[in-house]
């Protein structure tokens, strides 16, 4: 494409950006209100706990982004099953590593990613996919267990449930990430999202 196209897969990219980011913060804004022993309890029958889905979410987001658009989408070293497997107090430092270096990835390769790039072909579990399909499969992905991420998440608090979107009247959000930064109205622009 050219032109015209060039602006659009430009916007698009800077679209997609603000989306990871913005899940990324919802995400950390549930993680935050949550003590260790929370992150490891299971929430309900059928359920997996916030670390389970933390592992999960990071594996696959390392897996698919880091080797992005040459390699394949599944990495040789990752360990799906492992994700799943129940984690413990002990395990949650290796659980923030995981869901840390999941989004790094992610982010190394969307700032890599240019207008050029949206015409390739990229490979997941050998499948072929076009840049832009491979960008919304992993979107909905991350998506999909973010929405679990927060529902098990004020769940788990209950009436200390902190809102991360329209607040009630009255009340200031606090949301924090994982790593104990504030995401908030006050906090340093780190994505441009403002208050959530």
């Amino acid at each position: 494409m050219r032109g015209g196209g060039r602006v659009f897969e430009e916007a698009y990219l800077a679209a997609v950006r603000q989306e990871f980011a913005h899940q990324r913060a919802l995400a950390e804004g549930a993680i935050g209100q949550l003590e260790d022993e929370e992150l490891v309890e299971v929430p309900g029958a059928g359920a997996n706990s916030v670390a389970v889905l933390m592992k999960h979410v990071g594996g696959n987001l390392r897996s698919r982004w880091l080797a992005f658009p040459t390699g394949d989408g599944e990495a040789p070293d990752r360990d799906r099953d492992a994700e799943f497997l129940p984690a413990g107090r002990e395990d949650l430092a290796a659980v923030r590593d995981a869901w840390k270096e999941g989004w790094e990835a992610l982010e190394r390769a969307l700032a890599g990613l240019g207008p050029q790039a949206m015409g390739g072909v990229v490979t997941i579990r050998g499948e072929p996919h076009t840049v832009p399909r491979a960008i919304e499969r992993s979107l909905a992905h991350t998506a999909h267990h973010v929405g679990q991420i927060v529902y098990a998440a004020k769940a788990l608090r209950g009436s200390a449930w902190r809102t991360l979107s329209t607040r009630p009247v009255g009340r200031a959000p606090t949301p924090r990430r994982c790593d104990g930064a504030s995401v908030g109205r006050n906090a340093p622009a780190r994505d441009g999202l403002g208050d959530l």
